[in-house]
This record gives C-alpha cells, structure tokens and sequence, in this order.
C-alpha cells in the first residue's frame, strides 16, 4: 500500500510540472516541428512549404483584434522589405470562430482580399499550432531561422515597442531581429512581451 501511495504522490508531483512544460510552448534555439494550416485560398500551408527560404516570420494575428489591425500595413511593410531576402510572413487566425464572427474563414478571406495581404493568411482550426508554439494573444510574432533544415526559433514576441501608433515606433524588433539573422549575427533582444488580445480558445 506505501509502494502504492509512493507512486501516487509521484505522479501528483509530476503531473503539473508536465503540463506546465507543454503549455508554454517552443523556447529559444527550438526547432520548430512541421505543421499545417488552412489558407484563405483553401489550401494546405505547412512549414515545410518554406524550405527555399532563408526563413519565417510567423504572426499569430486576427480579424476583431484592435491591435491586430493596428499592425495590419506593418506586417505587409515586412513581408515586402524582408519576403524578398528569404524572410516571408506566415500569418495564423488562431482563434475560435464561434466566439467572434469577425474571425470566421468567410470574414479572414475577405480581410486578406480587402487589404491586398502580399502574404498567406492562415486560419488555425485545430488550434494545435497556436498551442504547440506557445502563443497567448494576437498579435504575436515568432522568427524561425532556417539552420540544417531545421526552423529554429530566434525571437518571439511584438512586432515594435509602440502597438497602437505606427508613427513613434522607437524599437522595431522584428526588423532588428531579422536584418540580424540576414547578417549572421545574434538578434539583440530575442523576448519581447507581446501585446495584444488574448486568444480565444475552443472549449
């Protein structure tokens, strides 16, 4: 019976600590596993598509998202400053539709559409991607650099240091990061907080 109660309290022990380590998501010098997510022209997108690159900006971003849409002519500006150098973006809805109908497939098709996104945007229905990366609002961004083959994690965070107002950006953070990566040095602030709308889980 001890051997027994032993073995339990083990497990409670451990269980959390478990959970913990999975929710959080991919750290610094991971190696991002494949995934697949559902583009807005209803094909298939995974990592894997973008093995020509260099590597990936992937924003965890949404429709209904006052901040989201605050970085929108951001997030184009990257794509068409750093798509060209071998760093596209890879934009994700992570969101349950069923708690917003602004982010509904029909409504992130028409975003893409309206805004003229030079850059895919996904929808996450599983939400699996958003969980195995880690992600906790929109927007949120995750640069994956591609080492061996492998998408390796080197920043994660926000965008820039001012989400609401484009014009008093002091840090843009992204961009540090990538033009870094693109020269073969170290990005000097790999964490940032991101800041955003929480993610509107399933469930």
């Amino acid at each position: 019976m001890s051997w027994f109660l032993a073995g339990l309290l083990v497990s409670l022990l451990t269980q959390p600590v478990v959970l913990a380590q999975s929710a959080t998501g991919y750290t610094l010098g991971d190696a991002v596993a494949d995934f697949r997510v559902k583009n807005v022209d209803g094909r298939s997108i995974s990592l894997a598509d973008y093995k020509a690159q260099k590597g990936l900006i992937v924003v965890f971003t949404s429709n209904h998202c006052p901040f989201a849409k605050a970085y929108e002519d951001r997030l184009i500006a990257l794509d068409r400053k750093f798509a060209p150098q071998g760093f596209p973006v890879l934009a994700i809805m992570p969101n349950d539709p069923a708690l917003y109908e602004e982010d509904s497939f029909e409504n992130v098709k028409a975003r893409a559409r309206d805004k003229g996104y030079s850059y895919a945007y996904t929808i996450d229905e599983t939400q699996a991607t958003a969980h195995a990366f880690g992600a906790t609002r929109t927007p949120q961004v995750y640069v994956l650099k591609q080492t061996g083959g492998q998408f390796i994690l080197e920043y994660f965070g926000t965008i820039d240091d001012s989400p609401q107002d484009g014009a008093n950006v002091q840090r843009k953070y992204v961009d540090e990061a990538v033009s870094s990566l693109l020269l073969g040095r170290p990005v000097q602030s790999p964490i940032t907080k991101p800041i955003g709308c929480a993610i509107k889980w399933k469930g």
